[in-house]
């Protein structure tokens, strides 16, 4: 007997779609300014100086850049090796964190720093990644749940003309 035939159809492989590392590493690096900015105003808010409230740029500005650098790196790197593989998984994900780590491990001058951030920050982002695509969900089942949750507009009735 054919042992083939007797086993089960697999699922088919999802199709996966391509990513703009480009337009993603602006989005991110947009989102990762807005925090930096956050952060740069509590070092303001939180320490003592004569630079008053410029101290958001002059003093801490260089976190705004930090985190912008970061989570474009982020981003950038993730989309180019999902295009690579051809997949959309936890490891893109490690990739990124890991070039987001070295970065941020590179503004110390310390190669043993930025290999020790690549790690940690590269683990972090791949557990994270991968923790979200345990659920087993499909992007179709996640946006039918979507629009199932948030209201549709109803539409206007039609006036109905009565038969004549």
């Amino acid at each position: 007997m054919d042992s083939m035939a007797d086993a089960p159809p697999s699922p088919p492989e999802p199709s996966y779609e391509a990513k703009s590392p480009i337009r993603d590493a602006t989005t991110v690096a947009y989102q990762a300014a807005a925090a930096g900015a956050l952060v740069s105003v509590l070092q303001n808010a939180l320490s003592s100086h004569k630079a008053g409230a410029f101290g958001v740029l002059t003093r801490t500005g260089g976190t705004i850049g930090m985190f912008a650098a970061m989570g474009a790196t982020f981003a950038f790197t993730e989309a180019t090796v999902a295009n690579q593989r051809q997949k959309d998984d936890a490891l893109n994900g490690t990739v990124g964190g890991c070039a987001a780590g070295f970065l941020a491990g590179i503004r110390t001058r310390s190669l043993p720093v930025a290999l020790t951030s690549c790690a940690v920050v590269g683990a972090a982002m791949g557990t994270f990644d991968y923790a979200g695509q345990l659920s087993g969900e499909s992007k179709e089942v996640k946006e039918e749940k979507k629009r199932k949750f948030f209201k549709t507009v109803p539409l206007p009735l039609e006036r109905i003309s009565p038969p004549t």
